[in-house]
């Protein structure tokens, strides 16, 4: 088991239903999600950048 900071860039524009679950299933691509937070958010974009920590097998 491998626990690992990563940070992500999403579209919060496209997502479809809630943007908590559309975020977790995105962060689901590098492991279990344990906590994230979105940091910050370009509003001519609508780009979320996203900190997390997953675990990773």
């Amino acid at each position: 088991m491998i626990i690992e900071s990563i940070e992500i860039e999403m579209d919060i524009t496209t997502t479809k239903g809630e943007l908590n679950t559309a975020i977790e299933t995105k962060l689901q691509e590098w492991g279990e999600p344990l906590r994230w937070a979105i940091t910050t958010v370009d509003r001519t974009t609508n780009i979320a950048q996203i900190e997390a920590i997953v675990i990773r097998e």
